[in-house]
């Protein structure tokens, strides 16, 4: 996962500060998350790792649905990216999805029923959302980038 993660700082590192924000955001959940499983079995020794894990998890889930994926679909709307539209509009569901399954992690967490199984499972989710989000990021800026810079 943090390799994938790297791959997509290089691809679209500076093209716009809130998602340079997001990408290192990703990356320090992905540390967390990689710290946490190396010992998935001993979480209930780990309160305040744990708890730091989904705070971190959910800031970054709210961050995509509330910040990222706004300027993203603006973006498309702006630059009349039917294209990009449609890819959102297809992969939105299924982000929605992994994400009532992220904070429903977060609330077990909450109610000190977090245990390896779910940990684990998250870890899979997580990848899942990254590639769904590396997709939009990817077709949306990339048309956009070039778009503007015909534009310009």
């Amino acid at each position: 996962m943090l390799e994938s993660c790297q791959n997509a700082q290089e691809r679209w590192g500076g093209v716009h500060k809130l998602i340079d924000r997001w990408l290192l955001e990703r990356h320090e959940l992905i540390q967390a998350y990689d710290t946490l499983g190396a010992h998935p079995d001993a979480l209930a020794e780990k309160q305040k790792p744990l708890q730091e894990f989904c705070g971190s998890l959910v800031d970054y889930v709210s961050a995509g649905h509330f910040e990222v994926y706004e300027q993203l679909t603006g973006e498309a709307k702006a630059f009349n990216d039917k294209r990009g539209l449609e890819l959102a509009e297809t992969l939105y569901p299924r982000i929605d999805v992994i994400t009532e399954k992220l904070l429903a992690f977060n609330d077990l967490c909450d109610e000190g029923k977090c245990v390896a199984e779910k940990f684990k499972e998250l870890g899979g989710l997580l990848h899942e959302r990254f590639e769904l989000e590396d997709c939009l990021i990817e077709v949306l800026h990339t048309a956009h980038k070039q778009k503007a810079a015909v534009q310009a």
